[in-house]
């Protein structure tokens, strides 16, 4: 029995001996400089707050936005568990409230060239996650590089976050665009959920979901829905020079009570029971199916 047999085995011991799955939601954003990894941090600590286990997977090589909001610098990164034989727990570290953290780091850009031993040990050992967390988050890049759309055409809960700049909601119809001409993209199994950012009113929220949704209804197929809004605040900027995240720094402030609400309004959605056997492992595999060293 070779390596990537005995792999298969013990993946298949793995899914018989645990049968619930975390629950994948992935933040991403047709264009940087959106507030999207601070979303990403601030939902994973009101999850937190209401009794989830929550550990946030960034998926945005090159740059360590979330590592500063939250403090904490990983020693490891996905890299380290591919090739250098580090264990999952070697490249978790805990930041505010013991929300766990992992760095896809250089492992995100070299998931391509992957042999396909080395994807099966990664889906075994992302396994693992499952019995760590209840929610897990992909804090993805931004724009409509090809890792980003290995992402988010893989999820099935999507938060797509957009401001009422111009820019951003062209960038954000142009991910929606190249993620519905994807051949591996399925649109009856993914809802796209909308958070309209830095907005001065729900109104303004309200119209900037609505002017993206005008296009896509129009001209893509895609499952679209408006999640909520969160307000520019003053208290964000003060919180960023900080270094902390709002809802810890301010959780009385206009965006944090915001956030609050949308980490409840998801709280209330009910899974499907595929969504739920749609773990991070089995996302994984399915971004190397049919590929070089698929699965």
């Amino acid at each position: 029995m070779d390596q990537a047999e005995k792999l298969r085995d013990m993946m298949k011991m793995q899914t018989k001996e645990k049968k619930l799955q975390a629950r994948i939601i992935t933040v991403t954003s047709g264009k940087g400089g959106v507030g999207k990894s601070s979303i990403s941090v601030n939902l994973a600590l009101e999850f937190k707050k209401q009794g989830k286990k929550v550990i946030i997977f960034d998926a945005d090589f090159g740059l360590a936005n979330i590592e500063v909001m939250i403090g904490a610098i990983p020693k490891y990164n996905l890299a380290d568990l591919i090739y250098k034989g580090k264990e999952l727990k070697d490249i978790i570290v805990n930041g505010p409230m013991d929300i766990g953290f992992i760095s896809g780091g250089s492992g995100i850009s070299s998931l391509s060239n992957m042999s396909k031993d080395q994807v099966l040990y990664l889906v075994y050992k992302l396994r693992e996650l499952e019995n760590l967390a209840d929610i897990i988050i992909i804090d993805t890049g931004a724009g409509i590089s090809d890792t980003v759309l290995e992402f988010v055409s893989k999820s099935s809960e999507i938060l797509l976050v957009a401001t009422p700049e111009p820019t951003s909601i062209t960038d954000s119809y142009a991910l929606l665009k190249a993620l519905n001409s994807r051949k591996d993209f399925d649109n009856t199994d993914s809802v796209i959920k909308v958070v309209a950012n830095r907005v001065v009113s729900r109104d303004e929220g309200d119209n900037l979901y609505n002017k993206l949704s005008v296009v896509v209804n129009k001209f893509l197929d895609v499952n679209m829905e408006y999640l909520g809004m969160i307000p520019v605040d003053t208290n964000m900027s003060m919180a960023v020079m900080q270094q902390k995240p709002i809802t810890l720094a301010y959780p009385n402030s206009q965006a944090s009570k915001s956030i609050e609400q949308l980490a409840s309004k998801l709280l209330d959605i009910e899974i499907s029971e595929d969504e739920k056997k749609n773990g991070i492992a089995a996302m994984f595999a399915k971004m190397f199916k049919g590929k070089k060293g698929g699965v």
